[in-house]
């Protein structure tokens, strides 16, 4: 019987999803999705909460309750643009920029154990991944056109 690709490709991301959670509230105590928002805010710079919630893929609402969560902590910075409705500009603090760098270094340290204790090699199976993710890209470029 043939691979299910699809369907294994779905279960492997959803179980690393929580792989990772796990590793980052033992060793942080935040979940992985507000890491991963707080990491998406870094690479931004500064962003809008539209620009985030699109790339976590939620709705603005929720990442509204997000970020609030995020900056009472004292990680996110929120501010409203002037003269733009409600739009709102955010940014890490340095709590955050801190805690974003920590959680890079220990998601990285769990994941790569993670991948060896499978007996994939890791710089392969990185190589591999960054090849997917370019084609990806690749494609949804080509599919905009």
């Amino acid at each position: 019987m043939g691979h299910d690709l699809g369907r294994e490709l779905h279960v492997l991301t959803a179980r690393l999803d929580r792989a990772a959670d796990r590793i980052v509230r033992a060793r942080l105590g935040v979940s992985y999705r507000r890491l991963l928002a707080l990491t998406l805010v870094g690479e931004f710079g500064r962003s809008t909460q539209r620009e985030l919630a699109d790339a976590l893929g939620v709705t603005e609402q929720s990442t509204s309750r997000m970020t609030g969560v995020l900056a009472e902590a004292g990680w996110l910075l929120i501010e409203t643009e002037p003269g733009r409705g409600h739009r709102r500009r955010l940014s890490l603090t340095r709590e955050g920029r801190q805690l974003v760098e920590s959680g890079r270094r220990i998601l990285e340290a769990g994941l790569a154990q993670l991948v060896r204790s499978s007996g994939v090699p890791y710089e392969e199976y990185g190589r591999y991944t960054a090849q997917l993710l370019s084609a990806l890209d690749d494609h949804e470029r080509e599919a905009t056109r």
